[in-house]
């Protein structure tokens, strides 16, 4: 079996991708894909997860673990499909120890014993360090921005730091990783490619991101183009959804507020959001790495 998770991270799809899936969940189960409800799993795997801290897993630990999460019948299924942002840790914890998700590799050493000879992939949305850490920091009880950032220099921070660590210690686990701030172009492909279907099949709610961020009558205009033109690839749809976001688009949807740290100036924002953009082009280059962009 294909054992498909979402890992989050923190602060960017807030569940929207998991609902996304679920919605497309039925048109899927004669594939062999399982999209389980959450709460048939994610406290089921933390304890687990946890409890491996202890020791190995049992022998049956899977199969008990599959007849919990699945409503279908285990061997009618190829691929399952899970979500959990809370996966590596709460958001509290984000930056203990002065690490970025400091428990990654270890989270997921537990997650492979518990599937032993499953195919374990893992999709991982990041974004901006510049907004990544305000919004992570607002998700927490915390209530000041350095201690919770533990003494880490917020420029240092990089995803391909803990990309290396993952793929050091795991190998064999796949990896793909999209920019939060693209998921309104590339939509449908991220839930096309955790499903692992046709990247041209139809689905529900390819657009649903970018009619969050469209005027109305844009999305009206931007689905007649599409209509009159069924036969454009999906990089052709995604310079047509640029072009209708510079006419049509909802600045007030585009823009976060978000509350900037103390010292913070327009020159380190600037400074930190290049290093971002030079960061995911280092990822696009590592062996193991899938990177969805537009």
């Amino acid at each position: 079996m294909q054992v498909i998770l979402h890992t989050g991270v923190h602060a960017t799809d807030d569940d929207r991708l998991l609902r996304g899936l679920t919605r497309n969940a039925a048109d899927w189960r004669d594939d062999g894909v399982a999209v389980p409800g959450p709460s048939r799993y994610r406290q089921l795997l933390s304890d687990a997860v946890h409890a491996l801290a202890q020791g190995t897993p049992a022998p049956e630990a899977r199969e008990v673990l599959l007849e919990a999460i699945l409503t279908d019948d285990p061997e009618h299924v190829d691929r399952m499909v899970l979500s959990n942002r809370n996966f590596f840790c709460v958001p509290k914890l984000a930056l203990q120890g002065g690490v970025l998700y400091a428990r990654a590799e270890e989270r997921v050493a537990a997650f492979k014993a518990l599937f032993a000879g499953d195919e374990i992939e893992l999709f991982m949305g990041v974004r901006n360090p510049a907004t990544f850490l305000p919004a992570l920091f607002a998700e927490s009880p915390s209530t000041d921005f350095y201690d919770f950032v533990a003494g880490v220099d917020p420029r240092t921070l990089r995803w391909t730091d803990l990309v290396r660590r993952l793929r050091a210690a795991h190998p064999d686990v796949a990896l793909t990783v999209w920019c939060n701030e693209d998921t309104p172009l590339i939509w449908g492909q991220i839930l096309r490619e955790m499903a692992g279907i046709e990247l041209n099949r139809k689905i529900r709610g390819a657009f649903d991101l970018l009619s969050d961020i469209m005027e109305p009558e844009g999305m009206k205009r931007f689905r007649a183009y599409l209509s009159a033109h069924p036969n454009m690839t999906e990089r052709q749809k995604r310079r047509v959804m640029v072009a209708f976001l510079d006419k049509y688009a909802l600045d007030e949807a585009i823009e976060e507020e978000l509350e900037i740290p103390v010292g913070w100036t327009e020159a380190v924002i600037d400074e930190m959001t290049e290093d971002y953009e030079d960061d995911m082009l280092t990822l696009e280059r590592m062996r193991g790495v899938t990177v969805i962009a537009p």
